[in-house]
């Protein structure tokens, strides 16, 4: 659990860093810098080397903290609306933790609210209005 925690708080910070103009600024002036050593190395293929096996690697680990930081705002944004759900009366309390039902469940109610929809467009076809609280 320790090492969990300690993941966590790094991803975290590392990605609200890496997400700084400051950062982006420094990637440039790295890709710059690289570029113009080009003619001094004589575009060897060390000197291409170097480019592309820092890229890979950073790429390759930034990968895994921007997952980290979706997966963490994603289920966050999931419990608010949770909670926006359970405190809303007349909301259906089946569609708490949704994301958590397998794939068959989830199309069941996702066609229940597709069908609302369409007799909603229909009705606003029709010159009614598409505001209510009908039963899915």
């Amino acid at each position: 659990m320790r090492n969990n925690v300690w993941y966590s708080r790094f991803a975290k910070i590392a990605a609200h860093y890496c997400g700084r103009p400051r950062v982006f600024s420094m990637a440039v002036a790295v890709i710059l810098i690289w570029v113009i050593t080009g003619p001094i190395f004589h575009f060897s293929d060390t000197w291409q080397l170097v480019i592309n096996t820092g890229t890979t690697i950073i790429t390759f680990l930034m990968v895994f903290l921007i997952q980290n930081t979706q997966n963490r705002d994603t289920e966050a944004i999931q419990l608010k609306l949770d909670e926006l759900i359970r405190a809303t009366k007349g909301a259906h309390n089946a569609l708490l933790d949704l994301e958590e039902l397998e794939e068959e469940n989830l199309d069941a109610f996702k066609f229940k609210y597709q069908a609302l929809a369409a007799t909603a467009r229909s009705e606003l076809v029709h010159g009614n209005q598409d505001t209510g609280t009908p039963e899915p």
